[in-house]
């Protein structure tokens, strides 16, 4: 393994530690109970997997697929498909999901701007599209014959009519610009904190406060599309409460994992490669001494996570 430099945090497994941690992963051979696959990582491919877990287990499923894009995932490689085709594969696993959800279960389906295009086209033969989430990946290179690509997808789907929205909790903190007082001189939606003044704001749906992980903080892992705690973490708080069961059915290096612990929720993920299974279960054990989510301080979002 190559020598990190003092700064880089970068959390990478020899192959020992791999094949160790791994060990505490689970594979399914029949179909499971709750307490067989809660706050574990299931180290399986998730279109067997997904057949073999309970029904209607689910509050909240987020997922992140591969994106139609040829890329390497440890020892696999997914390949580029054409748009009917990568339907097609989206349509296979998600029709999956609908059994393990509970009737008021939210979903969230992350994607670049070409996976956005058929992703509401499949998703919405099985739940109701609410929303979708624009946020800033700010993150890469620039290219030289077109604009360069730093806006990622999040569609929001729910199950049902009824579902958990905790608007309180993912409020944003904003400076106030225009500081208005009622008319007893008393702050009008806004207080002050070290000299300066602020108010909690409704979150939309373009999301600016993202910092994509990166060789200096510590939640920085070898996976290759890995997704910033804080992110997740706003989608956990927003639809789901404490002791809800959280599902990832891809869940790479264990980040929706790592935050619903975090946030004192239960946990299912599905992860395929052996390298980020035990990365998921190595980051788990991490959130046992570091609790604490990048950017999100005191039930507060701040405007970075840097």
């Amino acid at each position: 393994m190559p020598t990190k430099t003092p700064r880089n945090k970068t959390l990478s497994l020899t192959a020992k530690e791999a094949s160790v941690l791994a060990l505490r992963s689970v594979r399914l051979q029949t179909k499971s109970l709750l307490d067989d696959v809660s706050d574990r990582v299931i180290w399986q491919d998730a279109m067997k997997a997904l057949d073999l877990l309970p029904d209607k287990c689910v509050d909240l499923m987020i997922v992140d697929p591969p994106y139609n894009l040829t890329k390497n995932f440890s020892t696999s490689i997914f390949k580029e498909m054409n748009a009917d085709d990568y339907s097609k594969w989206l349509d296979k696993w998600l029709k999956k999901t609908c059994r393990i959800l509970k009737d008021n279960a939210s979903v969230y389906i992350c994607a670049d701007w070409k996976t956005s295009i058929v992703i509401p086209y499949v998703a919405t033969k099985y739940f109701i599209l609410q929303n979708r989430i624009s946020w800033e990946r700010e993150k890469g290179r620039g290219a030289k014959n077109n604009w360069k690509n730093c806006l990622e997808d999040i569609w929001f789907f729910t199950k049902g009519k009824d579902y958990t929205f905790n608007l309180n909790k993912v409020k944003i903190l904003r400076p106030v610009l225009a500081p208005y007082r009622d008319d007893n001189k008393q702050p009008k939606d806004w207080f002050e904190k070290d000299d300066q003044k602020f108010r909690l704001t409704h979150p939309s749906n373009i999301w600016t406060d993202i910092s994509v992980p990166f060789w200096s903080m510590s939640e920085n892992t070898v996976h290759p599309t890995q997704k910033p705690e804080k992110l997740i973490a706003k989608l956990v708080l927003a639809s789901s409460n404490e002791n809800d069961v959280v599902f990832d059915p891809f869940l790479g290096s264990g980040t929706t994992a790592v935050v619903a612990k975090k946030l004192n929720r239960h946990f299912i993920g599905i992860e395929k490669e052996k390298e980020y299974a035990a990365l998921a279960i190595k980051r788990l054990d991490m959130a046992d001494d570091n609790p604490q989510i990048q950017g999100f301080e005191n039930g507060v979002f701040k405007p970075r996570n840097m």
